[in-house]
């Protein structure tokens, strides 16, 4: 009996907590160097539209429309005569936003959902992994153009849908992280200690399951990245006034033959965008994995 006190007692002061980054050691993969550049261009040229940008996004300029790019507007402009250029740099910031509220909305709720569902009994788990399940069948795009139809389409409804689709994601990864550590020696003995579940959670689950939350959020922060993209090209999402990637993609569709640099451009940056934020998910997996450290 002294001994099991004794071990609980160690695992109190000790949270036996999992590295939260690589090993210092350790070389950063090509998938992570790549991917983490091309997220911090995003980045970049998000912030960069907050202190400047060519022209105002919306300004008509006294110019000639479906202009290709020159020393004046280095992108060109479309067909309301307004730069392009702009219109990317204050794109790249409404494309982050709504990747950054859609991942905290799914990253709020699934996270908690899936360690209540790993902590809980059986029959309380399976109830909250059921229920996750029915909400997995309805595709992100697919559930956010029904709330788009239901309270029509806006950046707030598309960040919402979006989130709330990623949720499954969340709970099933979480879940899965919870229940190797719930069968580690030192939960058990913070069990054996008479911790409360919610300390053990707070205490040892959450900072041994943040890896796996990290690399999840990257890899929806690319599917949030897509959605908003597709909502604002069918004209549910972003409306019309507000520089969006997507809603550059719905203007220029009439235009494919005669200006098509007008739907290259938001769709390469689109395409990069999504290609960076998966290489940055995978490289940043490959380097949190203990396991693949002497591959």
């Amino acid at each position: 009996m002294s001994e099991v006190q004794g071990a609980a007692a160690d695992a109190v002061t000790d949270s036996g907590q999992a590295p939260a980054g690589g090993s210092p050691g350790r070389r950063l993969n090509p998938s992570l160097l790549v991917g983490g550049a091309i997220v911090a261009v995003v980045v970049g040229l998000a912030l960069l539209s907050y202190v400047w940008t060519p022209y105002a996004p919306m300004r008509v300029l006294p110019v000639e429309p479906y202009q290709t790019p020159n020393a004046e507007h280095w992108l060109g402009t479309d067909r309301l005569r307004r730069d392009v250029l702009t219109q990317i740099l204050v794109g790249a910031r409404t494309t982050l936003f709504v990747g950054f509220v859609a991942v905290g909305v799914a990253a709020l709720v699934g996270v908690p959902l899936g360690i209540l569902a790993a902590m809980s009994p059986g029959w309380l788990g399976q109830l909250v992994m059921r229920g996750n399940d029915v909400l997995l069948a309805f595709p992100a795009l697919l559930l956010a153009i029904m709330f788009a139809a239901l309270y029509g389409g806006s950046t707030r409804v598309a960040m919402i849908a979006i989130g709330i689709a990623t949720i499954p994601a969340f709970a099933r990864i979480t879940r899965s992280g919870a229940l190797g550590v719930m069968r580690t020696e030192y939960v058990v003995a913070a069990r054996s200690a008479g911790r409360s579940p919610l300390g053990i959670a707070v205490r040892h689950v959450v900072p041994n399951v943040a890896g796996l939350v990290i690399v999840q959020a990257s890899v929806s922060f690319a599917i949030a990245i897509l959605a908003e993209a597709a909502l604002a090209y069918l004209g549910l999402g972003t409306p019309t006034g507000q520089a969006s990637w997507g809603r550059m993609l719905y203007e220029a569709q009439t235009t494919l033959r005669s200006a098509p640099h007008l739907a290259l451009i938001p769709g390469a940056a689109i395409a990069l965008s999504v290609l960076g934020f998966n290489l940055f998910g995978d490289g940043l997996r490959d380097w949190l994995d203990p396991r693949l450290e002497d591959r």
